[in-house]
């Protein structure tokens, strides 16, 4: 995993407010692990990667740095669909505030 890489999974952690330790939980790995990603040591296995970006609301191409920058609805859509279950109200309200609310 490159630092770049790295440095997307941390962007992602601080907007959420979540700690290593407990992103290491979510997705299953310790947290020494989660930190050799983040350091760019070692790069997970693509199964990880996925869980990675499940838990980060995001997706593996984002941490990857590949996205075409294209908005992609269906994407989106499914993205949303396979993490609304776990969306704190909080999260939630910050979904429905980014989708209807001003600029």
């Amino acid at each position: 995993m490159s630092k770049e890489m790295g440095e997307r999974i941390l962007d992602r952690m601080k907007s959420q407010g979540i700690t290593q330790r407990e992103l290491a939980e979510r997705v299953g790995v310790t947290e020494a692990s989660l930190c050799r990603y983040i350091a760019g040591d070692r790069e997970p296995k693509a199964d990880t990667l996925a869980n990675i970006a499940t838990a980060l609301y995001t997706t593996s191409d984002h941490l990857l740095g590949i996205e075409n920058g294209s908005f992609d609805f269906p994407r989106v859509r499914r993205m949303l669909a396979r993490n609304s279950s776990s969306l704190t109200q909080q999260e939630r309200k910050a979904l429905i505030d980014a989708l209807f609310g001003e600029d």
